[in-house]
């Protein structure tokens, strides 16, 4: 009957623990098994996962994650470990295989050299590991010579590839310290898995025999930057120390400008630190990649030959290039070199900063190659100290990734992309000749060579056949 039907609709929505009426045991019926099964928690486990799963994905993702307490930003400290920890703080200059070269021979394996021992000097695995370092790149290091001209003979190219050799074996005899990389996506790898990235710098264009050939073969033992002078001029600029010593400044040269495009097309650094004021201006005219100041400073905080003035830095950030930080005393403070410090450093960084941006600076110590480092920067294990003192200064978490290592990863990666560019080479003035009877393959050769005198291939060898054997 209608008037009946509406409270038997009533009574079949009682509150769920009412047991006692009807409709609810229907229910029952249909929800629990049949009789005499008991009823278990193996049952009910798939409902309940289910509807485990549906809440947890209308929950806020940050509800399941691990909550952090913010770190002070006036801890400094706390700060830097943090940022060490994500970002590899790499360095752009470090000497010590020449160390290794001239104190040991080359010998690393006789009993006499322990890396992970404390030594004396800048450098040791222990004060490399307190010091947060994610990479290192290695200087392969050979002094000048006098002046030689291109075709002259040296031995500075085979004192390089020993150089090289040496760092390749030092890096290979710690591998649990350090791994070799060629590429910025192997040190960032190297940085994840606990190891210090270590890679190859040449100090100096002398190194390579005035040598476009020598610089590809150079680029395939795994040098990936090229410090264009050191403290000489040579076939491709002149240096710092020649302007220094007041002779011309007469910055890159013709064959410079074919050095500066063979660089770009392998796709290997160029390093302007040593270099005149003219050849850094020089070579950022020509130059289609990014360019690398692996150990300098602002020549506005400090009036040294070896900085970059401001016009410089400025066409470092057009660029797109980095200047790493130097922490050699007489370049801070050219009056009284002892009294070098930290804040000194700082102020060069800060500079750079000002004037070129935070992503065009680095740092680049020269650790085991200079004599004296300032007050507070006095081994590797002090660069967190240096790291803090930028931040009391201002500058943010993501400005110091910048400055620890990402710049210069990023520069790399940038020259990367611009290797395999191919340029039209000129022809070199003082170039091999041949000889006279040579079998040229082409006929405007044959012609010029009607003026070589010289006749090495005389198969006939009528002086040595005239000798009593």
């Amino acid at each position: 009957m209608p008037v009946k039907s509406e409270p038997e609709v009533e009574q079949a929505k009682p509150p769920l623990m009412d047991t006692s009426r009807p409709a609810l045991q229907s229910q029952a019926v249909i929800l629990s098994p049949p009789q005499g099964r008991p009823v278990t928690w193996i049952k009910r486990w798939p409902l309940t996962i289910i509807a485990f799963a549906i809440g947890a994905i209308s929950l806020p993702l940050s509800m399941w994650q691990p909550s952090k307490t913010p770190i002070d930003p006036l801890d400094y400290t706390a700060r830097t470990k943090h940022v060490l920890s994500t970002t590899p703080l790499i360095d752009g200059h470090n000497d010590l295989p020449h160390l290794i070269r001239i104190e040991l021979y080359g010998k690393m394996c006789d009993g006499t050299f322990n890396f992970n021992d404390k030594l004396l000097g800048h450098t040791d695995v222990q004060r490399m590991r307190k010091g947060q370092m994610g990479g290192q790149f290695w200087s392969v290091f050979v002094e000048c010579e006098e002046e030689v001209g291109i075709d002259d003979p040296t031995w500075i190219v085979r004192d390089t590839l020993e150089q090289i050799d040496i760092a390749r074996r030092f890096i290979e005899e710690y591998p649990s310290v350090f791994q070799y990389c060629d590429t910025p996506r192997c040190a960032r790898e190297a940085h994840k898995a606990g190891r210090i990235a270590s890679m190859i710098g040449i100090e100096g264009g002398h190194q390579v025999g005035n040598s476009l050939g020598a610089i590809r073969q150079m680029y395939d033992l795994g040098a990936r930057y090229i410090t264009t002078t050191h403290n000489c001029d040579n076939a491709f600029a002149t240096a710092a120390s020649t302007v220094a010593a007041g002779r011309e400044d007469k910055g890159l040269t013709p064959f410079g400008h074919e050095y500066v495009k063979e660089m770009n097309r392998l796709g290997m650094m160029i390093d302007l630190s040593h270099v005149s004021h003219q050849t850094m201006r020089d070579v950022l005219s020509v130059t289609q990649a990014p360019v690398i100041f692996s150990h300098s400073g602002a020549y506005s905080v400090q009036k040294h030959l070896r900085h970059a003035p401001d016009d410089v830095l400025r066409g470092i950030k057009a660029n797109g290039g980095i200047v790493m930080a130097v922490f050699v005393n007489r370049f801070l403070n050219m009056k009284h070199p002892e009294e070098a410090t930290i804040h000194d450093v700082v102020d060069h960084i800060m500079h750079i900063a000002e004037v070129a941006g935070w992503k065009h600076v680095g740092v680049g110590s020269d650790f085991s190659g200079t004599p004296a480092v300032p007050i507070g920067l006095e081994d590797v294990s002090k660069y967190p100290d240096l790291v803090a003192l930028l931040m009391e200064r201002g500058a943010t978490d993501e400005q110091v990734r910048m400055f620890a290592g990402e710049n210069l990863l990023r520069v790399w990666a940038d020259i990367e992309r611009d290797e395999g560019k191919r340029f039209k080479q000129q022809a070199i003035k003082g170039w091999a000749t041949g000889f006279a009877n040579s079998p040229f393959m082409f006929r405007s050769t044959r012609e010029r060579s009607k003026n070589i005198k010289r006749i090495a291939h005389n198969f006939n060898y009528p002086k040595l056949l005239s000798r009593k054997l």
